[in-house]
């Protein structure tokens, strides 16, 4: 039998360099408050949330995309002809075809690369870096850009109790390449597909798609959908995270060979405050970890939360390139998907649009 070839020489990957795009248009509790039943106050008390970034004017989810793609090529010092893929971690892509990737990369000044979509609600971070990890071992690609991005606010109901105050949109990027030494663990990921209504679209598709290109750029307040495809049903999603994402945790410290007390730094999924501060107590994780809390002022932004808030930290440094840390996305689907990592070193310059 005929052993086939592989590149041991990338069994070691990293992420070697980050980026991110805020848009420019901040949006507090109070200004949400104007259009929905409820109070400042209680939207952070309930989800640790004072702001949160929308799109606006000439901002589209492929121009954000492609500028925090662009940051973290700038900042891995790798020249753009070596990237061998590109990934693209959304779920507000508003057309199944075609489909994003190919675009941003030709804006990237790279077209012709294998480039596609992951669709994976808000753990489309995590499944994309473990895709693209595996693809530089396998010796698909030498270095892979992985894109999340979403414009969770295209189609928002801003009267919806569930919805209206949670989200957000950005852009996060890292480019994943081989290292001296491994920084990314195994994929620790599932998914529960008996409760995935508990996160649904509840509109046809097309004509939500018809409907959101035309008020792509506007806003959700003065010109709203009437409804957005995204149902979520909180207290059904927060038991599930409770019961399902500290096991998933702890799985994920054991296939990566590290004890708990190794980790220096927690970025979980931008979801809500309460949620990561209880995974971070259940999983027994010292007090002064610094745990990521980029919520407080962008929301929750999907498949980009992850990039955004290890972006955050660095940039502010309140955690450091090269250090240990736990990520762990979830969400839609129901999924859910992380590693343990090394951090990339902090970007020179910060986000776009802030």
């Amino acid at each position: 039998m005929v052993s086939l070839a592989i590149n041991k020489s990338r069994q070691n990957v990293a992420m070697l360099g980050i980026g991110a795009y805020r848009p420019r248009r901040v949006v507090s509790n109070a200004e949400v408050c104007e259009m929905l039943d409820s109070t400042p106050e209680w939207i952070f008390e309930r989800t640790g949330i004072r702001n949160r970034r929308w799109i606006s004017g000439d901002e589209t989810l492929r121009s954000i995309a492609a500028a925090a793609g662009e940051r973290a090529l700038v900042n891995s010092g790798v020249d753009r002809s070596r990237i061998g893929a590109l990934i693209f971690a959304t779920s507000s892509w508003l057309t199944l075809t075609p489909h994003g990737a190919p675009q941003v990369a030709f804006d990237l000044g790279m077209n012709g690369i294998p480039a596609f979509d992951l669709t994976s609600g808000c753990g489309g971070f995590g499944y994309g870096l473990g895709v693209a990890a595996d693809l530089i071992r396998a010796g698909s690609a030498e270095y892979v850009l992985i894109i999340g991005a979403e414009t969770m606010t295209v189609g928002l109901d801003p009267t919806d109790r569930g919805t209206a105050m949670i989200f957000g949109d950005g852009a996060g990027a890292v480019v994943v390449g081989p290292s001296e030494d491994n920084g990314i663990s195994p994929t620790v990921w599932g998914s529960d597909g008996e409760h995935a209504a508990a996160i649904a679209q509840d509109v046809d598709f097309l004509e939500y798609m018809r409907r959101a290109q035309a008020m792509q750029g506007s806003d959700p307040a003065l010109d709203p959908i009437g409804r957005m495809s995204l149902r979520m049903e909180g207290p059904k999603v927060f038991r599930w995270a409770a019961v399902t994402l500290p096991r998933a945790l702890s799985t994920a410290l054991e296939v990566s060979g590290v004890a708990k007390e190794d980790i220096e730094v927690f970025v979980p999924h931008q979801a809500n405050a309460r949620i990561n501060e209880l995974m971070k107590k259940n999983l027994g994780l010292a007090e002064d970890i610094p745990m990521a809390n980029d919520i407080e002022n962008t929301g929750n932004t999907s498949a980009a939360s992850i990039p955004l808030a290890m972006e955050e930290m660095l940039v502010t440094g309140k955690a450091k390139g090269g250090q240990l840390a736990l990520l762990l996305g979830f969400g839609a689907g129901l999924s859910y998907a992380g590693q343990v990592v090394t951090l990339p070193p902090a970007p020179r310059e910060p986000s776009f649009g802030v």
